[in-house]
């Protein structure tokens, strides 16, 4: 199946198999080696990229599925050169450690600061409910949510 989608900016069109993974599609045609492969059962969340500006886990989608939409990476957050506010925030704040977890949490925390700019320490813990860390106790992770809110809202 041909399929055209806009991802980080940039226009491609492939043809692909109709059950290709989204996850698949964006590492092994694009390169894109930012959204991980975690448990491919949509538990993990280190597979989440933006999908017309919502948080998807991408090991839940077909590649066919974003025929025509936008997609947003990791790889796609930084502008010239300069990190996101979040992406710096997650650095500042030492919120991540072998960072497997981290471009999951740094798409799920874009959303989430759409939607809540000013979240409490709670609502930050909610809205990362479905990415799992292995390494960290989540507090680091949740000061660099605070603190992406703090650069964002500035």
């Amino acid at each position: 199946m041909n399929i055209t989608v806009t991802i980080n900016g940039t226009r491609h069109t492939h043809q692909v198999e109709p059950r290709l993974l989204l996850i698949h599609y964006l590492r092994e045609v694009l390169g894109l080696t930012g959204p991980h492969i975690g448990c491919e059962t949509s538990l993990c969340g280190a597979c989440t990229v933006a999908v017309d500006g919502k948080a998807v886990k991408s090991c839940t989608m077909f590649a066919v599925q974003c025929d025509g939409r936008e997609v947003l990476t990791i790889e796609g957050l930084a502008s010239n050169g300069n990190l996101d506010p979040i992406q710096l925030a997650f650095w500042e704040e030492h919120g991540l450690q072998c960072g497997f977890c981290t471009p999951g949490m740094i798409m799920t925390t874009k959303q989430l600061l759409e939607r809540n700019p000013s979240p409490s320490e709670t609502e930050i813990r909610h809205g990362l409910d479905g990415n799992l860390c292995r390494c960290t106790g989540y507090q680091h992770i949740v000061n660099a949510v605070k603190a992406a809110a703090a650069k964002m809202g500035a």
